[in-house]
């Protein structure tokens, strides 16, 4: 679909999503649920129209951007909608990073306002201090110390808000996608791109509807799960549960079981772990999942059976990536072919170029490529790297497919050295280079290797300056040192100690050696 066609000039996405839903007459239907809160439609509303206006009293403005380092609680969704519907752009980064990127990305979006988590704070302060445009933090959720209480500063903003008269293809929302190497990429969304996926595959594949109450274990700062959670329910007058805490195996069944769910949204890591708790389909209810959902890497095909074997209910796959905002490719309820990533979503293309963008035969492994109207509008700052992506109304994702004579998508790997580790992307070379700090270490070279489940996690081989130490305390104190200093969920799951790292005539480390 094209938005141009559907959509008018002067469009705003908060008025669709959230102002729609009150105009409609849902006001007192429940929207979300978070802790032991309800929040209605009209309790969105109104959470959304103070926001907006206690960043227009902040001196926010049109394409001001606005950094949010916020769980899945009700300031995100505040924030959020609020600067959208203000014309401001929102930036939800993150939850699991540490200071130096957050302040990467304070300063790379000069961000004039931040709204923090109280939880976040602690990891969050340095950056705040150090950041060159930023103006004011706002923090929600707990004690605001020297910065200002998100809550003090909503309670006093007007309920009442009319929306900017912004354009249906100006930016809406940013979201940082990483790299194989250099600095995370600011991906610019538009305002039309959220409506877009609703009307595809939230409506078309999920078949989602207004009865359906949704749990996602992806987060909202995630492009996957700022559907799933956040606009697709939004989209159809739906019911979403927030869930601010790390997505573990048994506090996911006891979600699903509190409470039931129609969808559930996971990643292949997760579902894993869930079939590994004993007795789960007996200790816990999951009656009320009519779907679940994998995206964020390649599902197995056995991972697949053992689910809908165990807990009876369909888990269907799909690729999606923060550029194209959510699924383009995926398996259908009642229609799923294990393994593969399914087929175009239906408003979408997709194809399988050489590296001279010609199609190649079924069969035959080469890059994809993809059409669609929610593809970003371009990289921030970043315009050989657009250039490099984009193929005018087509998009290359950097994944490696071929095609079936039934014309169902198989994943092959990537064209770069990028992991997807539990649905986030992991640079071998941030990793690496986080471990040469070490005082041990000499070299390092990081691979992807699966695990029992066939699921990709890092693996590193490492030289060190004394051969002799060598051994398990210091792989575990390896471990830990990636841990402490950058983003935990990236951290080497192996440790391999090697004399030397393959590498070609010019010094460039061979990782494909060291995968085979």
């Amino acid at each position: 679909m094209n938005a141009s066609e559907v959509l008018p000039t002067q469009f705003n996405v908060a008025e669709h999503f959230v102002d729609r839903n009150v105009a409609e007459g849902r006001g007192a239907s429940t929207a979300f649920l978070y802790a032991d809160r309800t929040l209605t439609y009209a309790d969105v509303q109104d959470l959304v129209n103070r926001a907006g206006n206690a960043l227009l009293e902040l001196g926010v403005g049109l394409e001001d951007r606005v950094l949010m380092i916020c769980l899945d609680a009700p300031e995100f969704v505040g924030t959020f909608w609020g600067a959208i519907k203000i014309g401001a752009v929102p930036i939800p980064v993150n939850t699991l990073m540490r200071s130096a990127d957050y302040l990467y990305f304070l300063n790379d979006s000069r961000a004039k306002v931040a709204v923090v988590s109280g939880p976040l704070l602690a990891e969050a302060a340095p950056a705040l201090a150090e950041a060159r445009y930023l103006e004011h933090v706002l923090i929600a959720g707990g004690p605001a110390g020297r910065f200002m209480s998100w809550e003090d500063r909503l309670f006093r903003a007007s309920a009442q808000l009319a929306a900017a008269p912004t354009s249906r293809d100006e930016p809406a929302f940013w979201l940082y996608s990483s790299g194989s190497t250099g600095s995370p990429k600011g991906v610019v969304h538009l305002h039309h791109d959220m409506y877009v996926c609703a009307e595809t595959y939230a409506k078309q594949v999920l078949g989602l509807r207004a009865t359906d109450r949704v749990l996602s274990a992806a987060k909202l700062f995630f492009a996957y799960g700022l559907g799933n959670a956040g606009y697709f329910p939004m989209a159809v007058g739906a019911q979403s549960v927030l869930y601010p805490l790390r997505p573990q195996p048994e506090s996911m069944f006891e979600q699903i079981a509190r409470y039931r769910p129609t969808l559930f949204f996971g990643v292949p890591t997760l579902y894993a772990a869930m079939l590994a708790v004993k007795e789960a389909e007996r200790r816990f209810d999951t009656s009320s999942l009519r779907l679940c959902v994998s995206a964020g890497e390649a599902l197995p095909d056995e991972l697949y059976a053992r689910w809908r074997e165990r807990f009876g209910v369909e888990l269907i796959d799909g690729i999606g990536t923060t550029e194209i905002l959510h699924i383009f490719l995926s398996n259908r309820p009642g229609a799923a072919r294990p393994g593969s990533s399914g087929l175009p979503v239906p408003g979408y293309e997709a194809i399988v170029v050489d590296d001279e963008g010609r199609p190649v035969p079924p069969g035959e492994i080469g890059n994809l490529r993809v059409k669609g109207d929610s593809i970003m509008a371009y990289y921030w700052n970043k315009h050989e790297k657009t250039k490099e992506t984009l193929f005018g109304p087509w998009i290359q994702t950097g994944d490696k497919y071929f095609q079936d004579k039934d014309g169902y998508f198989w994943f092959c790997g990537r064209a770069d050295d990028m992991l997807k580790v539990g649905g986030i992307w992991v640079s071998p070379v941030e990793v690496e280079a986080t471990l040469v700090r070490h005082a041990a270490v000499l070299e390092a070279a990081v691979v992807g290797k699966e695990d029992t489940d066939r699921l990709v996690k890092p693996k590193a081989f490492v030289v060190l300056k004394e051969p002799w130490k060598a051994g398990d305390a210091l792989a575990g104190e390896l471990k830990a040192f990636v841990k402490d200093k950058i983003a935990p969920y990236k951290y080497p799951r192996w440790i391999e100690f090697v004399g030397e790292l393959p590498k070609t005539a010019t010094g460039k480390i061979q990782r494909f050696k060291l995968r085979a």
